[in-house]
């Protein structure tokens, strides 16, 4: 339960004054809440940066380019013309000369009252020079001298969304951190005072309010202070969440063997001894009375699909359904080809359920999940949607999963009674990091390559043997071999010689038209893939000049796309 002192920072924004339901929906966006945002969303918002308006030279003394802060005395208004796009003057000068502020389309009634004629007024903004006279346009700040404390002397700058102006977001952060409780401090004294941490109220109001540049680095002691609080308040959530997966009880797996046994006899190559280690440290897991919580590691073709295969036929063998849930639609579909293809041999078809699902097919699957027809289930973020159902989701495979939240882990396994979870990984995370980051979980590591597959090898070859590249490509061919090639060049700041800048590609068809040509000759077909084609020009050429970049892609005959 929430305590009572920290609602006030957990309503939404719209409780804030000058927040309506449009200008929430921008916050919500920029904060990245799927809901409404909150108040505390807009505390945690912290600037990446500062605009310093200390600097206040003199008007003469202006240095281009940069943002300052001059004090000096209207002496004039210059309305543009009627029916005339010149741009709205106002002078102002001090000691040592004259600076004009140029406003474009301005309210000639509001800049009266804002800068009255005689009237002292600060102003601050990026100066500029122009035919040797100091102007600025549109000052960011226009106060008069009787209000100069409301200038800020440094100002934060904070990551902006479509549809927020800075100021309005300032002021929105300004009004949320208002709202800042005086927190009981819950670390502990010696900690705070060996650190020299700050009260975390004082840490989260510096954070929004720098003096100067010191403030936003990362050792200074306010940030230090919430990068300890949130460490701190992550290991214990992480423990509080473990400690409740670890109390509820499992439903224990019993394999029969037999799907998994057709599959295993219609591999064309033998599972490595890793393999059948952690598939047995699986089952031996799912068999228990407790949640199966395990990490699989391994490189990329080191077998996992063939791992998480095994554990999802075990749980359809003893009458349940299994998931797979993939960061991206291109990765599901790889899942969903290879494990489709292995599961069709012991008579389990297999469902795709992404975000591009047709609505009809989708209807189809989500009544086929419902009903436990589909007992293996591929897909994305859309297998814990709240319209999917499950019948009875035993076991919950995550891919990549450093690629989701935990609270998006937590949707999936939501969806079952005390599923079990097993999570697949190909990047390397030391033991560590594994305790630091998931508590006591599990971990089986496969080290070892399948049979048969050949060792990569890495070659560089300069521009200047691009015949001994032709040469490889016949040879291959020859031999019955499919090559694939790719080529990318990246712009650089500096002019090339060998990809001149030339727009209309001619120089860049010569030189490339005759490399195509000799490929073309090896019995190849070319592709050339232009993703930054625009549909506007007049006229497509063979070659596309790409100012960025470009990639081909060489494929056989008999090979019909990459």
């Amino acid at each position: 339960m929430r305590p009572a002192l920290l609602d006030p920072l957990f309503a939404p924004v719209t409780s804030l004054s000058g927040i309506g339901p449009k200008l929430e929906k921008v916050l919500a966006r920029l904060t990245g809440r799927e809901d409404e945002a909150r108040v505390i969303d807009l505390v945690f918002h912290t600037p990446s940066s500062i605009i310093d308006r200390r600097l206040r030279p003199g008007i003469a003394h202006l240095p281009e380019g940069m943002i300052v802060t001059v004090e000096g005395r209207v002496d004039r208004h210059q309305p543009a013309p009627a029916r005339s796009s010149a741009p709205y003057r106002v002078f102002v000068h001090d000691d040592t000369g004259e600076l004009t502020l140029t406003f474009f389309r301005a309210k000639a009634d509001w800049l009266e009252r804002a800068l009255p004629v005689g009237e002292t007024v600060l102003v601050s903004g990026r100066a500029e020079w122009f035919n040797g006279r100091p102007s600025m346009v549109h000052p960011d700040y226009m106060v008069t001298a009787d209000k100069a404390d409301t200038l800020p002397d440094c100002e934060p700058v904070y990551p902006m969304t479509a549809g927020l102006s800075p100021k309005v977001l300032r002021r929105a952060v300004e009004s949320a951190s208002e709202r800042l409780p005086a927190f009981p401090e819950w670390i502990d004294t010696e900690i705070v005072r060996r650190q020299g941490f700050p009260p975390l109220k004082d840490a989260l109001l510096s954070l929004h309010n720098p003096r100067d540049e010191t403030d936003l680095d990362p050792q200074a002691p306010a940030r230090r202070r919430l990068a300890y609080d949130e460490i701190l308040a992550g290991q214990l959530s992480l423990a509080l969440v473990r400690s409740r997966m670890r109390r509820t009880k499992g439903r224990p797996v019993h394999p029969t063997g037999a799907l998994s046994g057709k599959v295993l006899s219609a591999l064309p190559f033998a599972l490595t001894a890793g393999q059948n280690e952690a598939i047995s440290a699986i089952l031996g897991d799912m068999g228990q009375e407790t949640r199966m919580l395990r990490m699989l590691q391994g490189d990329v073709g080191s077998g996992k699909t063939v791992v998480g295969l095994m554990a999802m036929l075990a749980v359809v063998e003893d009458g349940g359904q299994a998931v797979l849930m993939a960061p991206t639609e291109i990765l599901a579909r790889q899942h969903y080809e290879g494990i489709a293809a292995l599961a069709e041999k012991a008579g389990i078809a297999v469902k795709l359920l992404t975000g591009k699902t047709r609505a009809r097919d989708r209807r189809i699957i989500e009544e086929q999940i419902a009903d436990g027809t589909a007992r293996i289930v591929i897909g994305t973020h859309a297998l814990f949607q709240d319209n999917v159902a499950y019948r009875d989701l035993r076991l919950a495979i995550v891919d990549e999963q450093h690629r989701f939240g935990v609270h998006q882990r937590l949707k999936l396994t939501a969806k079952g009674m005390s599923p079990h979870l097993l999570v697949m990984t190909a990047t390397p995370i030391p033991r560590t990091l594994v305790l630091a980051a998931f508590g006591d979980m599990d971990v089986s590591n496969l080290t070892e390559k399948p049979a048969g597959r050949k060792p990569i090898q890495t070659v560089t070859i300069p521009t200047e043997r691009i015949g001994d590249v032709v040469g490889r490509l016949r040879q291959a061919l020859g031999e019955g071999k499919k090559p694939t090639g790719s080529a990318r060049w990246l712009r650089s700041r500096k002019p090339s010689t060998l990809y001149p800048p030339r727009k209309d590609g001619k120089r860049w068809q010569r030189r490339w038209g005759l490399r195509m040509s000799a490929w073309s000759t090896a019995g190849c077909r070319l592709q050339t893939r232009k993703p930054r084609w625009r549909p506007s020009r007049a006229a497509k050429p063979d070659f596309w000049w790409q100012p960025r970049w470009w990639k081909s892609v060489l494929t056989c005959p008999m090979q019909r796309s990459l």
